[in-house]
């Protein structure tokens, strides 16, 4: 019988399909699972489970002497040496599509709390401090017929775009390659450099993948493009902002707020964000909708299950393997 370890606990009951077919351990702790903690436990696994903070590098890779699938729990898949797992012959396998719309919700949710200063006013009534309506009590920035800027046109940045023809948005979009012409009014999208779409956007939403070309991708130079009144939300991948620069931008007001659910060095925050007003700051739950979660778990399981079988997975990361 074949053995595969899973790095977290995982939601629902999706599991017991992989326990009927396979030996499962599961690690006991909430929290991430350290690389010497997977060094000890991999040489034993035929397929291992993972999350995005699992470090899966060519080191642990090594270790897993009969691993044959590793599957990310995550649509990224930046913390997997993937050409490594590929020169052992190992699939790699993600959870794409599913949590698009989830996903796209979770921006926007960022988005308007960061505008209409929500966490500020649920803050506000909790401690007491709401005495009654006022003229300038907590005065935000308008969304509606407004200019977003979309940084990563995939399919969330498309799914985002989507949602903001609701609120009747100029939106702009910057991406390795144009889109297709019926996809780009479809959307009412119009393609732009990034520099352009910083300085023109009223929000800007980074969709964008986590490489060496991304990474610090939005720093002190593009912070200083944004309007002052502009709104930068990450629901990407934490290192794509310079998050020393975004926090100076925030403290100074170049720019008017931020909305994060992701970080740099995740889970640490870089000093000084946490006492900011101005951020709001989420602990990555884009995808976290339970439906969401559970159809990622099938996912996982299905494609560990088709490796384990001979079969091609339907999510493979490095389709040269097969």
């Amino acid at each position: 019988m074949y053995s595969v370890y899973v790095t977290r606990k995982l939601p629902g009951q999706g599991l017991d399909r992989l326990r009927s077919l396979c030996n499962v351990t599961i690690f006991p702790e909430d929290r991430n699972i350290t690389k010497a903690e997977l060094l000890g436990v991999i040489a034993q696994q035929d397929a291992v489970i993972t999350m995005l903070a699992d470090p899966i590098d060519a080191e642990v890779i090594a270790a897993g002497e009969k691993l044959k699938v590793i599957a990310n729990y995550a649509v990224g898949f930046n913390n997997i040496d993937t050409a490594a797992a590929s020169a052992r012959g190992i699939a790699v396998v993600n959870t794409p599509d599913v949590l698009t719309d989830a996903s796209a919700d979770f921006a926007w949710a960022l988005l308007l709390a960061t505008a209409r200063r929500a966490i500020e006013g649920d803050s506000l009534v909790r401690r007491g401090g709401f005495v009654g309506w006022a003229p300038e009590l907590l005065v935000g920035v308008e969304v509606h017929g407004k200019t977003l800027g979309i940084v990563g046109a995939g399919r969330i940045g498309q799914a985002v775009a989507r949602r903001a023809l609701g609120f009747n948005m100029r939106t702009l979009y910057h991406n390795r390659s144009r889109l297709p012409d019926h996809v780009e009014k479809e959307l009412n999208l119009t393609y732009a450099d990034l520099g352009t779409l910083l300085k023109e956007a009223d929000f800007v939403s980074l969709h964008c993948p986590l490489t060496p070309e991304t990474r610090h991708l939005i720093g002190a130079a593009e912070l200083r493009l944004m309007k002052p009144t502009a709104v930068l939300i990450n629901t990407a991948r934490g290192p794509v902002v310079d998050e020393a620069a975004l926090v100076q931008a925030l403290r100074e007001r170049t720019i008017y707020g931020a909305g994060l659910d992701v970080y740099e060095a995740e889970p640490a925050l870089h000093p000084g964000l946490a006492e900011l007003s101005n951020v709001v700051l989420a602990p990555h739950i884009a995808s976290a909708g339970m439906e969401t979660r559970l159809k990622m778990v099938d996912l996982v399981v299905n494609d560990v299950l088709a490796v384990l079988q001979g079969e091609r997975p339907r999510n493979l990361v490095n389709p040269q393997i097969f």
